[in-house]
């Protein structure tokens, strides 16, 4: 036998020597963590949001846990592309991942639209209609009428009026943005 495999088998003849010696533990059942669903406590809000895009924010809850949600901003250099974004989505919270007396934090996804008019680096236009697909999670503070949020969304992108010689007219990537919002009710 090598010295490599006395010490594992040293090793595995002490773990089996101590667990025969030591008494056994009764395991603790583990604590039922039932998911909550998201209930909605506020209904219309505006704020801002950076990244992709960075802009306007505005959230309209129809439903307890269903909204709309729309942006207007601006992307800059995505895809070597900078411009004029819009989007507008309908939203599912069917969680809260978390629930205090102070705040939830629900899960949601959705699926919508957006709008995106831009320049390239070689100063082609083009315009792009696409389809989206969220999915974030929202801190929505209990007491205050806030919630801040951060986002992925899934986009697919059909360009029109682009004529770069060699660009995609059909891509997809994903956008990220953290934003914060004001309920007006």
């Amino acid at each position: 036998m090598n010295t490599m495999t006395k010490g594992f088998a040293l090793l595995c003849a002490s773990a089996l020597a101590l667990a025969a010696v030591t008494e056994t533990a009764d395991a603790r059942p583990r604590p039922s963590r039932k998911a909550k669903k998201f209930e909605a406590n506020k209904t219309f809000g505006l704020g801002f949001m950076i990244g992709a895009p960075t802009g306007f924010s505005g959230k309209y809850f129809y439903a307890p846990s269903k909204a709309f949600d729309f942006g207007v901003g601006a992307i800059g250099y995505y895809r070597g592309r900078n411009g004029l974004h819009l989007h507008f989505d309908h939203l599912w919270h069917p969680v809260s991942l978390a629930s205090t007396p102070d705040f939830e934090l629900p899960l949601y996804l959705g699926i919508g639209a957006r709008f995106f008019s831009f320049d390239d680096r070689d100063n082609f236009h083009g315009t792009a209609f696409g389809l989206r697909g969220p999915i974030g999670i929202a801190f929505d503070l209990n007491n205050v009428p806030i919630d801040i949020f951060f986002e992925l969304a899934l986009v697919l992108d059909f360009a029109s009026d682009y004529d770069c010689a060699g660009c995609d007219n059909v891509y997809a990537d994903i956008n990220g943005a953290l934003g914060l919002r004001y309920y007006l009710n």
